[in-house]
């Protein structure tokens, strides 16, 4: 059988404390014995900025893979949509099918949680986000387990998704204020959460105050970009994966090097590179999302549902009938 789960069972078995320790021990597994994060896209001409992309997921500890089948449409709502097939490592037998949606927007959101907390000032308590979407919300939903989050400024093209997103924020006892650009979201924060499809800078160099943090998701397929290259060259710059950080993301679009980061995220969740060494720094982390962490969290979720029974059987693979089952 096939364990369907959607995005409402989804929401029943993971929480973001149970998502960011799964991302935690993966980012660690992943140095040890790293698989290469290959990724297949495909742009859809029938919408203009639309693309395929297809994911095979290994992580050493985890006797599971993932194949996740996305597709990015940037106007509609959500913007992603698909699927993540997971298979049992040893036989290929397809254990669950999960909700690609909801699985993108938490192993992004939490593992920007997790650097946004490791790279920020100990004492920031105030955010600010850039892109009121649901990778920005899931960013901060995870950063408020990790440390005391006061006030929150926020800025959105969309001045209607920003105020409904300070709304919500302040429904759950968070002081939120809805600001005009990114730069006003930059003067008033030290710690960022940059999330949008900008293919142009929102953050240049002297829009950002020294000892601030920034985490910028946009900038994961060539050509999107969030922060300007002044900016990228004097901050310390950290990425989930080098190669993909200047084939994909934001040191390629920048015309920046693999010698231009100071780490991979790994390195500082181990503790063996320092997260920041000034506290004038700027720092920078801005992943390209990693296939890994799609099967880390759809592990943990499914080994939740096999244990608490959640989630509908499917027999993708009947047996023909008057097979005999032993």
């Amino acid at each position: 059988m096939t364990l369907l789960l959607g995005a409402a069972e989804l929401r029943r078995l993971l929480t973001p404390q149970a998502g960011v320790r799964a991302l935690r021990r993966g980012f660690v597994a992943a140095l040890a014995a790293p698989a290469p994060p290959r990724r297949v896209h495909q742009d859809l001409p029938a919408s203009p900025g639309s693309i395929a992309v297809l994911l095979p997921g290994l992580l050493a500890g985890i006797p599971a893979y993932t194949v996740k089948v996305n597709a990015k449409f940037p106007g509609a709502d959500p913007a992603i949509s698909g699927i993540v097939c997971l298979h049992d490592l040893g036989t290929g037998r397809l254990l669950a099918l999960l909700d690609s949606a909801f699985v993108t927007a938490w192993r992004t959101g939490l593992s920007a949680a997790l650097a946004t907390d490791l790279l920020s000032a100990a004492g920031t308590r105030t955010v600010g986000i850039i892109g009121a979407g649901a990778q920005a919300d899931m960013t901060l939903r995870g950063l408020t387990r990790l440390r005391t989050v006061e006030r929150a400024f926020i800025h959105d093209v969309d001045d209607r998704r920003a105020h409904r997103m300070a709304e919500t924020w302040q429904r759950a006892g968070l002081e939120c204020r809805v600001v005009g650009s990114a730069r006003e979201v930059a003067r008033d924060c030290g710690s960022i959460v940059v999330a949008t499809w900008s293919r142009r800078p929102l953050l240049h160099l002297p829009d950002v105050r020294p000892g601030s943090h920034i985490t910028s998701l946009g900038a994961d397929e060539p050509g999107k970009t969030e922060l300007d290259v002044q900016l990228l060259r004097h901050a310390r710059v950290i990425v989930d994966d080098l190669d993909l950080a200047v084939t994909s993301g934001a040191l390629g679009s920048a015309g920046l090097r693999r010698g231009d980061a100071a780490a991979v995220l790994g390195r500082i969740v181990e503790g063996t590179v320092p997260a920041r060494t000034d506290a004038e720094q700027v720092t920078v982390y801005t992943p390209v999302g990693l296939p890994w962490q799609d099967l880390a969290l759809s592990w943990a979720a499914y080994r939740t549902a096999l244990r608490d029974g959640v989630g509908v059987d499917f027999p993708f693979h009947p047996r023909p009938e008057g097979e005999d089952e032993t």
